[in-house]
């Protein structure tokens, strides 16, 4: 066995762990504010996200994927194929191991902005500063700011015309059966044009813009039709108290985190995969170009580490986001979850390195600012963000740590 083989097998371990911090910690978040909300429960929760989260990577996720994520580091500017491969396992072990921490004290971060943390780092040291792209870097600075600010004024605004054109009229029933179709037909064609536009499946289908508005019109439509249909079997006395528009949004609730959960297998995956099919590209071609091919093993690798991840450590991030930033209800978690996946699918769409993460919270702290600051804990919020700030340069100095021991070992 030579040192790529042994790196090659080393980094299926390092990806396998990636994907499992994928899943306790950013796949959480798909599901957070359900279970906040008590829409489902924290076991229903693990098996829905588990569940959807590996279809969605080995059936939706893309057989062909970034080796340098985000494009942050020029590997061309390294010449030596077994350094390059050295600093990638570097850089994904450095990830994982920042998020792991994260999740066991129970705080949100972004596995994205870790890998790119790491490969910065490791990148500095290889091939010195002209190797980043320093444009790229301060475009994910500038998404810290960016996508919690757009869903948290999405979320703000969802929720605060439900509170006055359901909640706060008298005959809150009937407005409740008149808005919840258009809202889960605003949320299907939303979700719609995120599976074509975002989704590697989707994208597959190349369809026209004016083909893909169709498309979304059609299901819109469709959706509304049944919404209205099953608002008025779901609660049937018009005299029902709040808990029957509750009811309503529940069920909105839980279909808009399932496909969250199933966007995320799709498109997250290549966090963790990415830099190990890097690592197999180097140790079979002793080459490194761009974009790599993804055998099905490894998709399946990703896929398993996700479910695993959100079984075993998932309830812990759930329980921040869903419980210690603000208190939820499901018409408060519907607002969350359409204010976050918004501002991911506009953004991802206009070229922006959006967080699903920094959606997500910045979802929730919108709902509970449309009820005054006193809803919103802010030393919980200040915690996360500082972990926001930290994730880029604590991975980077891990993997520079881990780089330069792994190059002292292989090299003498």
């Amino acid at each position: 066995m030579d040192i790529y083989d042994l790196f090659l097998y080393m980094s299926v371990g390092a990806g396998f762990l990636m994907a499992f911090n994928l899943g306790a910690n950013d796949v959480a978040n798909s599901m957070a504010s359900a279970v906040g909300a008590r829409a489902i429960t924290i076991k229903q929760a693990v098996f829905i996200a588990g569940t959807l989260n590996f279809v969605g990577a080995v059936f939706l996720g893309s057989h062909v994927t970034s080796t340098i994520s985000k494009g942050i580091i020029n590997p061309e500017a390294i010449t030596d194929p077994k350094l390059l491969m050295v600093g990638m396992f570097a850089a994904l072990l450095a990830a994982g191991i920042w998020v792991l921490v994260a999740t066991l004290t129970s705080l949100p971060v972004s596995s994205t902005h870790s890998i790119v943390g790491a490969i910065t780092g490791f990148g500095l040291i290889a091939g010195g500063p002209d190797v980043v792209n320093w444009l790229k870097m301060g475009g994910i600075v500038l998404s810290w700011i960016i996508s919690p600010f757009f869903a948290a004024l999405i979320a703000f605004f969802i929720f605060s015309h439900i509170r006055k054109y359901i909640l706060f009229k008298r005959d809150f029933i009937h407005q409740a059966k008149k808005w919840a179709p258009i809202w889960v037909a605003v949320t299907l064609s939303m979700i719609s044009l995120s599976f074509l536009y975002k989704t590697p499946a989707g994208k597959s289908l190349n369809l026209h813009w004016t083909a893909s508005l169709g498309v979304a019109a059609f299901l819109s439509f469709l959706a509304w039709l049944a919404a209205r249909y099953f608002a008025s079997k779901i609660v049937l006395n018009e005299e029902e108290g709040a808990e029957g528009v509750e009811r309503i949004f529940r069920k909105m609730q839980v279909g808009t985190s399932c496909y969250v959960a199933l966007s995320q297998g799709a498109n997250d995956v290549a966090n963790a995969i990415g830099p190990v099919a890097a690592i197999y590209l180097i140790a079979k071609e002793h080459v490194l170009l761009s974009e790599a091919a993804v055998p099905w093993p490894m998709l399946v690798l990703g896929g398993v580490g996700i479910a695993v991840g959100i079984a075993l450590l998932g309830h812990k991030v759930m329980a921040t986001v869903g419980h210690k930033i603000t208190s939820l209800t499901n018409t408060r978690g519907f607002a969350v979850d359409f204010g976050a996946a918004s501002t991911v699918l506009v953004a991802s769409n206009m070229g922006l390195p959006v967080s699903t993460t920094h959606a997500a919270v910045g979802g929730v702290v919108g709902v509970g600012l449309a009820r005054g600051f006193h809803a919103v804990d802010f030393r919980v919020l200040f915690r996360i963000v500082a972990y926001w700030v930290a994730t880029v340069p604590i991975a980077a100095l891990t993997s520079i740590v881990i780089f330069v021991l792994l190059k002292w070992l292989c090299y003498n």
